[in-house]
């Protein structure tokens, strides 16, 4: 029989998504009495919260849990939780020694699977509840000045390449009265900014108080009427699913940030028929439109994916135009990954890797361009900036803007406050900050 750990590390990798299941898991194992470990050579318990988005994912896991056996040969208990433990299920068992094996969909029964796993058992839980897990987890007692609040997990779309609703499952709103009772908590805990998370965030509903069917917009307005909420954000969003109620909230409510995260994956409209994307390059476009029509000064993000199988230079090329057409302030970029059990893995005409290679750095100098011309746009504004943490010069504090840029200041504001800046200098990935002085009388 094993000793029962007293201590425990999660080490998340990934998604937003992750870092919020990564928290929970922690806050349960808290509640068991077990003690965080800064990092993992300290730990009783390893968790190793996986994502399973990208094609070498799995081998990743594997090598994190033979870098876990310590010089003397011992090694912590190790669970593998998220998606790859999903995916992978007992096969992750037969290639390695751990001890727990669980899914995204039921990470609330981990205590359990630990006592098991102490046992000297192998403990496996990858089923897909009907049940709501949340409802198991423990209220939310800590938190920093942001705070990531999942809303809605698992995806209808059936994007080719991507295996979240497979390892997710189908899409599920969390209840209205749920949510607004964890953003209180979390609010009561210190959090200043709530960031909604969901696989398909704005396809969250629900009914609230009155029966009344309501949207994500909705959501977000009963958030703005709540106390010491200083800011509301949410991520990641499908052209699919905004409304204009939403699109309408980001001009209405003063609490919701002026970001929008919103996939686009290609500029190529037969390229976004082979990945069964819903828009067109046309629709996404005039959907950014509608956008900046109710906020004008939103800074605007995406995701990309280069080489999706088949893809012609001239498709290629079509990318980079819609790049140069949006101008984005932040954006993420990938080389096509193809992931067993999806469709696109089967697909005709897959890109050399040197090809993709070479649009990828071609896609991400036309994304850095953008992104430093939308911070050096955004010197001599006066802004709020949400304190975070401390930086790394004496005096100095880091946090962000309204846009989601990093802000670095001397202050002697605290984690948590919102300090009145005139933002003085850009940077590439971050600006300079000087706190404005209040004016006497």
């Amino acid at each position: 029989m094993s000793t029962p750990p007293k201590s425990f590390h999660v080490k998340s990798f990934g998604c937003q998504m992750n870092v919020y299941d990564g928290e929970r898991m922690a806050e349960l194992m808290a509640a068991q009495g077990m003690t965080a470990a800064t990092d993992a050579a300290a730990a009783d318990l390893v968790v190793l919260n996986t994502c399973h988005i990208r094609e070498r994912a799995t081998e990743k896991v594997y090598s994190d849990i033979g870098r876990l056996r310590r010089e003397d040969g011992s090694r912590p208990m190790i669970a593998v939780a998220g998606c790859v433990a999903q995916a992978e299920g007992a096969e992750i068992a037969r290639r390695a020694k751990v001890d727990v094996v669980v899914g995204p969909q039921a990470y609330h029964n981990l205590p359990s699977l630990v006592a098991e796993a102490a046992t000297g058992r192998l403990a496996i839980d990858t089923d897909m509840p009907p049940e709501s897990k949340f409802g198991a987890l423990a209220p939310r007692r800590r938190s920093g000045p942001t705070a990531f609040l999942t809303v809605q997990e698992g995806c209808d779309k059936f994007c080719t390449y991507c295996v979240v609703p497979y390892t997710r499952g189908a899409e599920v709103s969390r209840p209205w009265g749920a949510l607004l009772d964890e953003a209180r908590a979390l609010v009561d805990a210190g959090a200043r900014e709530i960031t909604l998370l969901g696989q398909n965030v704005n396809a969250w509903t629900g009914e609230d108080e009155t029966g009344r069917i309501q949207g994500l917009d909705g959501l977000i307005r009963a958030l703005d009427r709540l106390p010491g909420l200083a800011r509301i954000r949410y991520t990641t969003s499908h052209p699919n699913d905004m409304t204009q109620g939403l699109i309408d909230a980001h001009g209405d409510v003063e609490k919701l940030m002026p970001y929008l995260h919103l996939p686009v994956q290609s500029g190529s409209d037969r390229v976004l028929k082979a990945m069964n994307r819903s828009h067109t390059r046309d629709s996404y476009l005039r959907l950014l439109d509608r956008v900046r029509a109710v906020r004008p000064d939103i800074a605007l993000s995406g995701d990309f994916i280069v080489g999706f199988p088949g893809e012609t230079d001239a498709e290629f090329a079509d990318t980079l135009r819609l790049v140069d057409a949006v101008g984005y302030a932040q954006a993420f970029s990938f080389k096509y990954s193809p992931r067993p059990g999806t469709p696109a893995a089967d697909y005709a005409g897959p890109v050399p890797a040197e090809v993709m290679d070479d649009r990828l750095q071609q896609l991400q100098a036309a994304l850095l361009r953008d992104q430093q011309a939308f911070n050096a746009a955004a010197v001599g504004r006066a802004t709020q900036v949400l304190i975070e943490r401390p930086g790394k010069l004496p005096g100095q504090m880091l946090g962000k803007s309204p846009w989601l840029q990093s802000v670095h200041l001397l202050t002697e504001a605290r984690i948590g406050d919102l300090v009145e800046v005139d933002l003085v200098a850009a940077g590439p990935v971050s600006l300079s900050g000087a706190e404005r002085v209040a004016q006497a009388a």
